[in-house]
C-alpha cells in the first residue's frame, strides 16, 4: 500500500513538472552548493539616460546567479518583471546588510543605490524587463531576459 502510494506521489510530481514547464536538468544536483555567476546591471546612467546596461539578459535553468543590480543616476528606478520572477527561486535578496527571502516582484533603486539578487531560473521563455515609474519605459527603459537550458 505505503509503496504504491509513494509511486503515485512521484508520477503526479512528475507531471505535474511537466505541465508546469519546469526544466529538468536540475534534478539529481545540491543547488544550494553552487557558487553563484555574477551578472551586474545599471539601472540610468551617470549622465541620467533612461536605459538598462545591459538591456538583454540570459541565464540557464537550474544555475545559481548572483544579479547585482545598481543605479548610479540622480533618478530613482524600478527593476520590474514579474513574469521573470515567477520563472525563478529567490534564495535572498541582499541590500545593506538585510536579506530579504521569498518572491520579488519589483525592486526599487534610488539614486546611488545597490541591491544583490540570488535566483535559480527554474522555467524558459523570454521576459519582459521595464522601469514602472511613468515615462521611462516610453523613454527606452526596457529590456528582455531569456532563460534557458
Amino acid at each position: 500500500m505505503l509503496r504504491g502510494l509513494r509511486y503515485l506521489l512521484l508520477v503526479s510530481f512528475c507531471l505535474w513538472m511537466l505541465s508546469s514547464g519546469i526544466s529538468w536538468p536540475a534534478w539529481g544536483r545540491d543547488l544550494s552548493r553552487q557558487t553563484p555567476q555574477e551578472r551586474a546591471v545599471e539601472l540610468g546612467t551617470v549622465d541620467n539616460q533612461l536605459a538598462f546596461a545591459p538591456k538583454e539578459l540570459f541565464f540557464r535553468n537550474g544555475n545559481l546567479y548572483r544579479l547585482r543590480l545598481s543605479n548610479p543616476s540622480q533618478l530613482k528606478h524600478y527593476f520590474s518583471a514579474k513574469d521573470f520572477a515567477d520563472a525563478v527561486w529567490t534564495r535572498k535578496l541582499e541590500v545593506a546588510g538585510v536579506e530579504i527571502k521569498g518572491q520579488i516582484r519589483e525592486i526599487e533603486l534610488k539614486p546611488g543605490a545597490s541591491v544583490e539578487w540570488q535566483f535559480i531560473p527554474l522555467k524558459s521563455g523570454v521576459y519582459s524587463l521595464a522601469c514602472t515609474i511613468p515615462g521611462h519605459a516610453e523613454a527606452g527603459m526596457i529590456g528582455q531576459i531569456t532563460i534557458g537550458d
